[in-house]
């Protein structure tokens, strides 16, 4: 499919209904509304076509950045890419259901997330903290230094509640990672997940709450354990 097939599609499939939803996350436009499960049939019928993501991503139309996400190439993607991306998702379906499945995937992954973690800006933030919870979920272990991220889960309970709101909210989602997928980190996630206590985010006037990292750590392990069974 070519660029103005893609939009055309994504226009006549878009929902005045979603788009108001949608608004109330913080979504603005260029928006159709076009729901998760249409972009991924799109993404069947295309497959991987890294160069229309980059033209879709680049659009700046919300949706069109989200299926570009799914679409692209990983490993094509440069650190100048990866910026580039980080700095034009401008709502959290971007920055952190975008962005950082992409990056976790790439080469050059871990060292955006550590980069992008010291951003004043909550969007590349939330972004990086995304990103080193899609690793680890993802990959476990094998490519980051498990020392620096216990140094990094450890400065959890200083920081969390007086950084910016998506940015709690992606800390929440790394100690939660830290917790459920390795192993020698559980109990410290434990811990640091008490000391932090109840997160507040603005989930932005809607329905949306803040996981509990301790049940969630729980949670997740116990799936875990029975799809092993």
């Amino acid at each position: 499919m070519t660029l103005n097939e893609v939009i055309a599609d994504l226009k006549a499939n878009g929902s005045e209904q979603t788009k108001k939803t949608f608004f109330r996350h913080g979504a603005r436009e260029p928006y159709f509304g076009v729901l998760t499960e249409h972009l991924k049939k799109l993404q069947k019928k295309i497959r991987k076509d890294h160069d229309l993501a980059m033209q879709l991503y680049d659009t700046g139309i919300s949706d069109a950045m989200y299926l570009a996400g799914l679409i692209c190439d990983p490993s094509k993607m440069s650190k100048k890419d990866f910026n580039h991306w980080a700095d034009k998702a401008y709502w959290y379906m971007i920055s952190e259901y975008v962005v950082p499945p992409v990056a976790a995937e790439s080469q050059h992954g871990y060292e955006m997330a550590l980069e992008w973690i010291k951003s004043d800006k909550e969007m590349i933030a939330s972004a990086g903290w995304g990103t080193l919870s899609n690793i680890i979920a993802k990959k476990g272990t094998g490519n980051i230094n498990i020392r620096e991220i216990e140094s990094l889960l450890k400065k959890i309970p200083s920081v969390i509640h007086s950084s910016q709101n998506r940015v709690r909210y992606t800390m929440n989602g790394f100690v939660i990672a830290c917790g459920a997928y390795i192993p020698e980190l559980e109990k410290p996630a434990g811990e640091v997940a008490q000391k932090v206590g109840k997160v507040r985010v603005d989930m932005g006037n809607t329905a949306c709450k803040v996981p509990d990292a301790l049940s969630y750590i729980k949670k997740v392990k116990d799936r875990k354990s029975n799809i092993k069974k």
